[in-house]
């Protein structure tokens, strides 16, 4: 039913011509390019969250293993800044995936992250599942959601590289991420991978969407209207409908840049960025 409803709004938004990037009405996203994250990034997660005494959750299940030690990256990164409730949760059976025991974790946390690995084995485990709705509820009540990689791409609305098969197809079997930011396709390890053209495939067969690339060691935060680029390189926009002007298909964001979801405009230093580009011109 959700995806049929979600179809249904994109051929309105196609009939009448425009579709928003679509607001965050509640919570926070921290949406990371993958590789070694700038410690700015899980601090303003953390932050988001309520601070290293909150309660977090961890899914590492984008990755191809079952068995994660108490190790395992994805905990120790928020350990290390002093987070000491930290729960793993994972699953790859959409029955358990749907039991309220399975998901209780998930209402008592502040903050959930997303560790890297395939963004289809996410879709595969908790698309349209309690796991989802639980989720969505947290950022109802101000939480924040955050992830790296394929914990990136999956908080998009259209599933960049989602094919079982490789990485490499940009528009595969599966198309659906979870949407915390709607009508949005969101790709990562961008200028590391040498992958900033592989967008323009998906923008060109779906126009009415916002394009998002984020290098790694870099991350977008989300939050209401707005997201802010932070980190140590460069986040890509492709739009096809607004483009920077003097600019090809698609133009660049640096650390500290802010973009307005609403009308689709970039901003540096409180400044409109085409403004900014035409004086330096």
């Amino acid at each position: 039913m959700k995806s049929l409803i979600r179809s249904c709004l994109i051929l309105f938004a196609l009939l009448v011509g425009q579709v928003q990037a679509q607001s965050l009405q509640n919570g926070s996203l921290v949406i990371a390019g993958g590789g070694i994250l700038d410690p700015e990034i899980l601090d303003r997660f953390v932050e988001l969250a309520g601070g290293p005494e909150s309660h977090i959750v961890v899914i590492p299940t984008a990755s191809a293993s079952d068995s994660f030690s108490v190790d395992f990256r994805g905990l120790q990164s928020l350990r290390v800044r002093g987070v000491s409730n930290v729960t793993l949760l994972h699953t790859r059976d959409r029955a358990t995936a749907n039991a309220d025991s399975f998901v209780q974790v998930i209402h008592e946390a502040n903050g959930v992250w997303f560790t890297g690995g395939r963004q289809w084995r996410l879709a595969d485990s908790y698309l349209n599942t309690k796991t989802e709705e639980a989720l969505w509820e947290l950022l109802e009540r101000g939480g924040v959601i955050g992830g790296s990689s394929a914990g990136a791409t999956i908080q998009g609305s259209y599933l960049a590289r989602g094919d079982t098969k490789t990485n490499t197809i940009m528009m595969g079997d599966h198309e659906d991420g979870f949407g915390f930011m709607q009508n949005t396709a969101i790709d990562q390890h961008l200028l590391r991978r040498n992958r900033q053209w592989d967008l323009l495939e998906i923008l060109h067969a779906r126009p009415e969407l916002l394009g998002i690339g984020i290098d790694e060691n870099t991350a977008i935060v989300v939050q209401q209207d707005w997201f802010e680029v932070i980190g140590a390189s460069y986040v890509v926009i492709y739009d096809r409908q607004h483009m920077i002007q003097g600019e090809g298909h698609y133009y660049f964001l640096s650390p500290g840049d802010t973009y307005h979801l609403p009308e689709r405009s970039p901003y540096r230093n409180n400044e409109p960025l085409e403004r900014v580009i035409k004086r330096i011109w």
